[in-house]
């Protein structure tokens, strides 16, 4: 009885906004509290306006894998650590929210090959140029002119968001940036693309491999759009969020005035009307179990075969399938403790001059190894010395043995973990996935398959919502349009 009065209520409520030429949806449930989720939100309601009612479903902690560790009284990252100055949308957001960049204290850095540093970062720029020069004669300008061709094209994107345009696929995303090479850079590797750019084997080896181990835990053999975005990261400028990444997430739903229900979505049903489809949600949390009904539904979450809280999709038919492919498991291990230099060639820990350590494709327990400022960073803060106690962030495909931290540390005070499913283990994916499951139920997390990082899915996010904008009130040709570049021109 309870069910059918609250269809008969989302019904009745449906049928009124009809009545009154008042055609917004009237409630709108997002699963996910990441920055895909908590930018969805704001972008939905920016759209739709501020009468419609937000859910959001999170079933741990706002900000998903933008989250802090705390470590003797402060707080360090243990999820996404910096972004790139070209990341418009989380510029946008830190703006948009009063928040400030992280003071940046410089630290350098070098790539480690198991015996020896292949690559050594200096404080001096033109050394440093001298250096790749000398090693890997101009693989390193070739690279970085291959980089910024795609980055050129991929930035488009903001220009086709801001005039409302929208895709319904990955693939059509893709194709309206780079046409066929887009696409085509999905299906073949990072080092196949860069040998016929000239770069040479040994400069992946050494330098491609170890930035993308750090990045995504994978290899030179990973598609090339994806290690396009990842080694478009390792260059140019980074920043963080002053008090940690994840106040971007807190405040975009409290901006966004998002009802924020800590449960796990269970199940979509598919609940057939007249007109606009309805969808029933259902969830659980520690209270028990409930349900509503919702005009549109955005899975901001991932949906792969290994995920053990997959949602049941029910009443589709055909039936809705999930991505296939598995994730990329990664640990992070803040360590505060005394560096075991000696491993790294530096008996004296008084002459240990890195702040960060890369590693190429060694048979290696550990991709990366950093030392850590804290999310706050004071006029007066300065990094630690390499013989004093310090916090170190250790990012491995696996837990660390104690006889892996012995290897690394000296000694330390404490070792505390977070286990990510940080990213899809990047490979051919023929077809790619889609953000429409079906009328008004998306899936913002498809675009992760093409390359993931915190500005890709505030782009998919901004997708979604004007897909959902623009299906909603039957804009079609803001949608999978051809030729973009040419309609945006001619629009301004």
């Amino acid at each position: 009885m309870a069910r059918a009065a609250r269809l008969f209520a989302a019904l009745a409520a449906l049928l009124a906004a009809a009545a009154t030429g008042d055609a917004r949806p009237s409630k709108i449930a997002v699963v996910g509290a990441g920055i895909g989720g908590s930018a969805v939100a704001h972008f939905l309601q920016q759209h739709f306006g501020p009468r419609v009612q937000i859910d959001v479903f999170e079933k741990g902690t706002v900000g998903g894998r933008l989250a802090t560790i705390s470590v003797n009284k402060q707080h360090y990252e243990s999820g996404a650590a910096s972004f790139h100055s070209l990341s418009l949308h989380m510029q946008g957001f830190v703006k948009q929210l009063g928040l400030r960049h992280r003071r940046e204290v410089g630290g350098r850095s070098a790539i480690f090959n198991g015996e020896d540093f292949v690559l050594e970062e200096t404080d001096w720029y033109l050394l440093n140029l001298f250096r790749l020069w000398w090693h890997y004669g101009i693989s390193f300008l070739r690279l970085q002119m291959w980089v910024e061709e795609v980055m050129e094209k991929f930035m488009r994107i903001y220009k086709y968001q801001a005039h409302g345009y929208a895709f319904s696929g990955v693939e059509e995303l893709l194709y309206s940036l780079g046409e066929s090479a887009f696409v085509n850079m999905t299906q073949r590797s990072v080092a196949e693309s860069l040998l016929q750019v000239g770069v040479t084997q040994r400069f992946i080896d050494d330098v491609v491999s170890a930035v993308l181990r750090a990045s995504y835990g994978q290899s030179a053999a990973m598609p090339a759009f994806a290690g396009a975005m990842s080694l478009a990261g390792a260059q140019g400028s980074l920043w963080s969020v002053e008090g940690g990444n994840k106040l971007v997430c807190s405040g975009l739903l409290k901006l966004t005035k998002a009802n924020v229900i800590h449960a796990t979505v269970t199940t979509v049903t598919l609940q057939q009307t007249e007109g606009k489809p309805l969808y029933h949600v259902k969830y659980e949390n520690e209270v028990g179990t409930g349900s509503d009904y919702y005009d549109i539904v955005v899975i901001a979450t991932p949906l792969h075969l290994d995920n053990s809280s997959t949602i049941t999709f029910e009443g589709f038919d055909p039936p809705i399938d999930v991505v296939q492919g598995s994730f990329q498991p990664t640990v992070v291990s803040l360590v505060h403790g005394y560096l075991n230099s000696s491993y790294f060639g530096f008996p004296d820990p008084k002459l240990f001059p890195f702040a960060s350590i890369l590693t190429t494709d060694f048979p290696s327990f550990f991709c990366a190894l950093d030392n850590m400022c804290p999310v706050n960073v004071s006029a007066s803060f300065r990094r630690k010395q390499p013989q004093e106690a310090a916090v170190w962030r250790v990012q491995s495909p696996q837990p660390l043995l104690r006889s892996q931290l012995k290897t690394l540390f000296r000694s330390y005070y404490s070792v505390q973990t977070a286990e990510w499913q940080a990213h899809p283990v990047h490979g051919p994916h023929s077809p790619l996935p889609r953000f429409v499951l079906h009328d008004q139920l998306f899936h913002l997390n498809a675009l992760e398959w093409a390359a993931s990082s915190v500005e890709v899915t505030a782009v998919a996010a901004k997708n979604v919502a004007l897909l959902a904008f623009n299906r909603w009130y039957q804009d079609l040709d803001k949608i999978d349009q051809k030729d973009l570049m040419h309609k945006v021109k001619t629009e301004l």
